[in-house]
């Protein structure tokens, strides 16, 4: 009988005194930004920050879609969303490219022991946690689909009204009105301060699962990706972690009403009115929840980190933490995500590589999500397949400031323009942004600029407060962007 490639190789390094192959842990949060210490943020996250210290952190790492299935269709298959197919929560990428092989089933291919724990394709949260959801089994070897508490306290879940745009809010509260079971937790604000301890929450549960495969004694590499849900809404937490953010702590972005002026009105699409029209002290209560629930996961992620030193399994482990999109928390008006600015578009990005001399820095090179698949491949010497469409980030890896001419692009498609008015048969226009990320500058388009344009000069105006896109001394700029974003999105 042939043993696998993996194996094989692993016999022979072995013989030889060698190293054996890398293990790889990824770790995915759900709608987490970049608001973690390490990146100046005011989420307390600990177990995070240290691996930071302990890899490399990308300060400018971009989604290629800032919607959930979008992006981990995005980044499992190193393909982006306009070769996928993937534009909203539903659909499956094996309808578009049925023998695609995926990041964890290159590992799979190989002989790693891969597993699946929690959230990595698509789930509905949180009505589909504790299923399958949009899942590829091609991916996994074996996989847990861990349910706490949380989906069941779902009753006492508060949510906010009529801003969120719901027929269900519509029917009982007014705008930025503070009620109690919705049902539609998934996709408004909406929060609880729990009762009862981690273990029984299901990212809880999802760092259980976690220990237990790292004591698991194996004769093979293994690949272990550990998707926690939070802090998606519901943001969901232990009350302890409320009491880390007193709410007249948490600092909330200033008025949006002058920032708004300068934008498209499509641009915000996604919270048409401004914070949803909630009054400052339920802003304060949202923030507080978020951030409680990002503490949440950054806790149940150290149990996993921890468990992995204590097995010795960190000496020979590529670690890797992202979460697939950004979140805005009033910025510009906005909450949630699925816009094209940099709290939506921007994602927390770490990699630590066992005995690498470059752990502990920081890089601000432009990285973008879809380079993930090339990069664990690369850093593991597995051949991915030649399809993917993202570079690998070695060469930053060894060297975090050295040149890097390579720009991030990212997407939103907020639906039909005036469906309404269209003949049945017709296929209305969509609205559809496209935006280029360098180093200095973001330029979006909407419509391929019929329905607006923007441009924001990082290096005057990192909050993006100013759309200067048709200012005269910025025309230069301009070209040379709107050619860039052309050759990212042929």
């Amino acid at each position: 009988m042939r043993l696998p490639a993996a194996l094989c190789l692993l016999a022979g390094l072995t013989a030889l005194g060698a190293e054996p192959p890398k293990n790889v842990l990824l770790l995915v949060a759900d709608d987490c930004r970049a608001a973690m210490g390490t990146y100046g943020g005011q989420a307390l996250t600990p177990n995070i920050d240290a691996l930071a210290r302990t890899g490399v952190r990308f300060d400018r790492a971009y989604c290629q879609y800032a919607l959930c299935n979008p992006s981990r269709t995005s980044f499992l298959t190193g393909l982006r969303p306009d070769t996928t197919g993937v534009y909203d929560n539903a659909k499956e990428f094996r309808k578009v490219i049925p023998d695609l092989v995926t990041l964890p089933q290159l590992f799979r291919n190989h002989g790693y022991a891969v597993a699946r724990i929690g959230k990595l394709y698509h789930y509905g949260v949180p009505k589909e946690i504790g299923t399958d959801g949009l899942d590829d089994p091609q991916s996994w070897e074996k996989v847990w689909n861990p349910r706490g508490r949380d989906c069941d306290d779902e009753d006492k879940i508060f949510s906010i009204g009529v801003g969120a745009g719901t027929s269900a809010d519509k029917a009982k509260g007014k705008a930025g009105q503070v009620l109690v079971g919705t049902g539609n937790y998934g996709g408004t604000l909406s929060w609880l301060a729990a009762d009862g301890t981690d273990a029984e929450q299901t990212d809880g549960k999802i760092a259980a699962q976690a220990i237990t495969f790292l004591r698991e004694k194996r004769t093979k590499p293994f690949f272990l990706a550990v998707g926690f849900f939070r802090p998606h809404t519901p943001y969901v937490a232990p009350k302890a972690y409320f009491q880390n953010y007193p709410k007249d702590k948490v600092a909330l972005v200033p008025d949006p009403a002058a920032d708004r002026a300068t934008k498209p009105p499509v641009a915000l699409s996604n919270t048409a009115v401004a914070n949803y029209g909630m009054s400052e002290d339920t802003q304060r209560t949202a923030m507080q929840a978020y951030l409680a629930s990002t503490s949440f996961m950054d806790a149940q992620f150290g149990l996993v980190l921890a468990e992995l030193k204590a097995q010795g399994l960190d000496r020979n482990t590529l670690v890797v933490f992202i979460s697939d999109h950004g979140y805005n928390l009033g910025e510009h008006g906005l909450w949630q995500k699925r816009s094209l600015y940099e709290d939506s578009a921007r994602v927390p990005f770490i990699i630590r590589d066992p005995g690498s001399k470059t752990n502990g820095q920081s890089t601000r090179r432009v990285a973008e999500l879809v380079d993930l698949y090339p990069t664990v491949a690369d850093l593991c010497g597995l051949p991915p397949d030649k399809r993917i469409q993202g570079k690998s980030l070695r060469p930053l890896l060894e060297d975090p400031n050295r040149p890097w001419a390579h720009a991030a692009y990212t997407q939103v498609d907020f639906g039909a323009i005036n469906a309404g008015g269209k003949k049945k048969d017709a296929t209305p226009e969509r609205k559809v942004g496209r935006s280029v990320r360098t180093e200095r500058y973001r330029y979006t388009e909407w419509n391929g600029g019929r329905l607006g344009t923007e441009l924001y000069d990082h290096e005057k105006d990192p909050g993006e407060l100013t759309n200067v896109a048709t200012q005269p001394a910025y025309a230069a700029a301009v070209a040379e962007l709107k050619a860039l974003l052309a050759k990212g999105t042929n």
